[in-house]
């Protein structure tokens, strides 16, 4: 940000932060300060998985990012395989607002184009 800025940069005000924010907001700050975006807070995520587990794990997020799109990250990859899951144990006997959730969280992420196709179809069938 310093370059970015040169005279106009506030350093007495990031060194303020620095000192005051947990280390994971001054980033967000930083990173919203850059992007002029806010990013959701985030933390890494351990388990232990067994070496002949790696290869599926592997193709299921290669797949998914090849119908998400490359520029995803693992991590949303993974959401999504979950939030598959999610809606095909939720069809029977489940729970609707984790279906509805499920559903919703997919939409949002589908192309103009095929929104409006998917709302079209339902207008179609409605009730």
């Amino acid at each position: 940000m310093a370059r970015r800025d040169r005279q106009r940069f506030n350093c007495a005000t990031w060194l303020h932060k620095a000192k005051t924010l947990p280390k994971d907001q001054f980033s967000r700050e930083v990173e919203r300060e850059l992007t002029g975006e806010d990013s959701e807070p985030w933390e890494l995520f351990y388990f232990k998985l067994y070496k002949s587990q790696i290869p599926i794990i592997d193709r299921a997020l290669e797949t998914a990012a090849l119908m998400l799109g490359s520029d995803r990250s693992r991590g949303y990859c993974l959401e999504m395989i979950c939030a598959d899951f999610l809606a095909g144990a939720n069809l029977d006997n489940g729970d609707p607002e984790t279906l509805l959730f499920t559903m919703n969280r997919f939409f949002r992420f589908l192309p103009d184009p095929q929104k409006r196709a998917f709302l079209e179809n339902l207008s179609e069938k409605a009730w």
